[in-house]
């Protein structure tokens, strides 16, 4: 079923888009040649090929897991203004709470 300037407008007008005349009778020919491709690889016969889930039959290699702590070659004071306990402190957001609120 080809795509009509109408359809593009609509479906412009549903997503609340401006397009010009130009620029819809524009997707009207991306459209319908990609409904046309997709026309052609839905009369492939894959009767004969095997499904296959996920990146192939076996999945992806996985290596193993070795735990090991991270490396940081700066200081954490390098990476924020003010750090206590290994946690990074920053300042409040004015829309959540009051900064005169603070205790």
């Amino acid at each position: 079923m080809p795509v009509s300037i109408d359809d593009v407008r609509h479906i412009a007008a549903l997503a609340r888009l401006g397009l010009s005349d130009a620029r819809a009778a524009s997707l009207v020919g991306e459209l319908n040649g990609i409904l046309t491709h997709m026309d052609v690889l839905a009369k492939v016969n894959t009767d004969d090929v095997e499904p296959v889930a996920g990146i192939g039959a076996s999945g992806a290699p996985l290596r193993e897991d070795e735990p090991r702590s991270a490396s940081v070659e700066h200081s954490l004071e390098t990476f924020a203004p003010k750090v206590e306990q290994g946690f990074f402190l920053v300042p409040r957001l004015a829309t959540h709470e009051d900064a005169s609120e603070e205790s």
